[in-house]
């Protein structure tokens, strides 16, 4: 919760400003839950054999404890063969001390949870995970079901546990409001199509998450509004990104910090006409190593969305250092639309280099601001169309840091996953927010 985090010792007071707009995460936390009343899913039917569809006992398990109550997944293998749908919880928490596994070709997600309020799905030892074996359908090009969907959820938190090779997307929050998400590794294929994080909604915490995949890392959706995202680790990912967009773009007030990009893009705002806005965003305290596209702006991206464009406006980039993959790419993309041209941008102590060369370039298109190669202006009358490219030949003096964890070469891509531990770093020297939980059983020490 923003202002008061849940740790082993009680409720401890933090206070998170940035770009915040009040409090997140649940109301009361999972410990009053489980005394309150706990559901244990093996009291329901479920047995961790590896091969038992889980899904009747949880849904069972939820009737009996979405209202006030912990449904309380212990240690073991468990399988999912059905899609399930958790709906109309009302103070209640979920705690995965398991590992589920997908046992059958579903459809949509594996888990749906919708129209909850004061909510918390966590893992209270640190090992619960979610085993997609994705593989069996990627390796072939093909998809399947995504893990999650937490659709209209208030007042949650979601935290503590792995999703291992999803056939698809991970994570979807849509339309949710004062949440916080954090401490989650995401480990898959590098392939496109399998986001980790798809966000949109208002007022939500994002920290000390780290993602394998191949497409985006930690996206942010329309609409959105008054996001913190922290202490990011996309190690082999698209990385974070904005977009794509389309018509009736509403997002604004977003602020990222300490994002740490091995082999990833940490800024990818992507649009094509559509209309609407994109205002007051900060990316700061940013390192890449290897981002085909480290740091861009594109309103040519993909289809067009009809409309005259999406209006960029009041966005800063700050403090970033590192190198691009090829040299075939702007290190700094600014590229607007010609009909509603990006201003008030500031590029302020950014050093991209390049490790495949003796230059580096950068590309601004109807983009007005400070830095790099923005046109300046006085007024919104004075934008026009213009085009540049400004190429870098002085290699910046700066110097950055690694992560001791940072893969090297892509996962296997026919075989399953093993289950890594969850990390205890997601940017260099940064200590998590929040402790790992180590609890013995539902809600105890």
């Amino acid at each position: 919760m923003q202002g008061t985090l849940l740790t082993l010792l009680g409720l401890l007071p933090v206070f998170i400003n940035a770009q915040l707009s009040g409090s997140v995460g649940p109301l009361v936390d999972f410990a009053t839950k489980a005394r309150n009343k706990t559901c244990d899913v093996t009291d329901y039917g479920a047995v961790a054999d590896g091969e038992t569809d889980i899904a009747d006992a949880l849904l069972s398990a939820w009737g009996d404890c979405a209202v006030g109550g912990l449904v309380y997944i212990p240690p073991g293998n468990y399988s999912m063969k059905t899609a399930i749908e958790l709906k109309h919880g009302q103070s209640s928490a979920i705690q995965l001390d398991g590992i589920i596994s997908r046992g059958a070709d579903l459809a949509y997600q594996m888990i749906l949870v919708r129209d909850a309020d004061d909510f918390e799905f966590f893992s209270g030892n640190s090992k619960g995970a979610m085993q997609g074996y994705g593989y069996e359908y990627l390796q072939s090009g093909e998809y399947g079901v995504r893990f999650f969907r937490f659709q209209d959820v208030t007042n949650f938190s979601v935290h503590g546990f792995a999703a291992i090779d999803s056939p698809s997307y991970y994570f979807v929050f849509d339309t949710c409001s004062n949440g916080e998400i954090y401490n989650i590794l995401v480990r898959g294929i590098v392939i496109g199509a399998t986001d980790a994080f798809d966000i949109w909604g208002e007022n939500i915490w994002v920290h000390d998450i780290e993602v394998t995949n191949g497409d985006e890392c930690v996206t942010v959706k329309s609409p959105s509004t008054n996001m913190l995202i922290e202490n990011i680790y996309c190690n082999l990912s698209g990385g974070t990104a904005i977009g794509s967009l389309g018509t009736s773009t509403d997002i604004s007030n977003i602020h990222y910090r300490n994002l740490y990009m091995n082999t990833a893009d940490a800024c990818y705002l992507k649009t094509n006409n559509g209309n609407g806005t994109v205002s007051n965003i900060i990316w700061e305290d940013v390192i890449v190593h290897g981002g085909p596209y480290p740091l861009t702006l594109n309103e040519a991206w993909g289809s067009d969305s009809g409309s005259i464009g999406v209006q960029l406006k009041n966005l800063t980039f700050k403090n970033w250092h590192g190198e691009n993959a090829a040299n075939s790419r702007p290190t700094i993309r600014l590229e607007c639309d010609a009909d509603v041209p990006c201003y008030d941008i500031t590029i302020e102590n950014v050093n991209l280099w390049t490790d495949d060369g003796d230059y580096v370039y950068w590309s601004c298109q109807n983009a007005y601001g400070s830095g790099a190669c923005l046109a300046e202006a006085d007024s919104t009358a004075d934008l026009a169309t213009y085009n540049t490219v400004v190429t870098i030949t002085a290699t910046p003096s700066y110097s950055t840091r690694t992560m001791a964890s940072d893969l090297t070469a892509n996962p296997p891509s026919d075989s399953p996953f093993t289950i890594p531990p969850m990390p205890t770093s997601f940017f260099p020297g940064a200590t998590p927010v929040s402790k790992l939980l180590h609890l013995s059983a539902a809600g105890g020490l």
